[in-house]
């Protein structure tokens, strides 16, 4: 469980490049729609699955930070109240 600790700071640059992807291509895709309504509508698809995509990386942030936290506390001494403990 340990292993997970570095990942955090990726995930959450994946979350920030998700974001960074999304914004210009969907500000495009509003400009384009009075000009070029077809090549608009074509990005709709990208979009959702851009969206997708981020839902998925912050589920999966969420856990590891989680994990990250159970972890932490359990190293202090301290038992983790977020997950169900298991008993011997």
């Amino acid at each position: 469980i340990l292993l997970i600790h570095p990942l955090a700071p990726g995930l959450a640059a994946t979350l920030t490049a998700g974001h960074l992807l999304i914004q210009p291509i969907s500000t495009a895709s509003t400009a384009l729609f009075s000009t070029i309504p077809a090549v608009s509508l074509l990005t709709l698809p990208v979009l959702f699955l851009l969206t997708i995509l981020e839902e998925a990386v912050a589920i999966i942030q969420a856990y590891v930070f989680v994990l990250k936290l159970q972890t932490s506390n359990s190293h202090n001494g301290t038992p983790s109240t977020l997950l169900p403990q298991s008993s011997p």
